[in-house]
């Protein structure tokens, strides 16, 4: 006997329903049992979606958000432009695509801060840039490979940043920035000293909700500190 239970259906049906209660709880068990419930779902069919709870389905909803990007890039006539120009599109449309999420990607940030979620900041970052870079064509494979993505990482979560707190119209301030990170970095040198100096410049893409960035960033984009019990 066939059965009708849709895994993949019951993860994206859930992720919708759960976004929406993110900006009043937070990436929390109170969000995810709203979103269970809205759904119509039981609790046991969507903890055996989700078996990693929230995390999981925080990571779900991100790396969604990378494949669209990559989806729609590969339906824009990108290979016209030069290389910095795919990058800066490629940014520029994966925030594009949270941009109804704002809190929720806000809410993210301080959810991955916590210790039980140290690993899975840096493994979503770096996945985003990796599938940037692949999107915009390069198939670079040597030592540049890894700098390329270490440098956007800082390029990307410094504009996430600056982003999240931008009332600009369009988000032009956003993009503006955007180019100014990339005016500094997409230079990449031929020699590793030169290279090493340049990353070391860089925002520290495991630290950036900790510090701030080359340029002054709007007001409370720092994360507020849990208080002790």
């Amino acid at each position: 006997m066939q059965s009708d239970y849709d895994w993949q259906g019951d993860r994206d049906r859930l992720v919708a329903a759960v976004l929406p209660h993110v900006p009043f709880d937070g990436w929390s068990e109170t969000a995810f049992k709203a979103g269970a419930a809205d759904t119509g779902i039981d609790l046991a069919r969507a903890l055996n979606a989700f078996p990693g709870g929230m995390a999981e389905l925080l990571a779900a909803n991100h790396r969604g958000h990378d494949a669209r990007m990559m989806e729609q890039l590969a339906r824009e006539n990108v290979g016209a432009l030069r290389m910095r120009e795919r990058v800066a599109r490629a940014v520029q449309l994966r925030l594009e695509l949270v941009g109804e999420q704002r809190e929720a990607v806000r809410a993210g940030l301080t959810f991955l801060l916590l210790p039980e979620n140290a690993a899975l900041g840096p493994k979503l970052l770096y996945g985003t840039v990796d599938a940037i870079w692949h999107a915009v064509g390069d198939k670079s494979t040597d030592f540049s490979f890894y700098t390329k993505r270490a440098i956007l990482a800082g390029v990307y979560s410094a504009t996430l940043l600056y982003w999240l707190n931008d009332k600009s119209d369009g988000h032009a301030a956003s993009w503006a920035f955007l180019e100014r990170r990339l005016d500094e970095v997409m230079k990449i040198p031929q020699v590793k000293g030169q290279l090493q100096s340049l990353v070391a410049r860089l925002p520290n893409p495991l630290h950036l909700l900790q510090q701030k960035s080359g340029e002054k960033l709007p007001l409370g984009m720092r994360p507020r500190r849990r208080r002790r019990a």
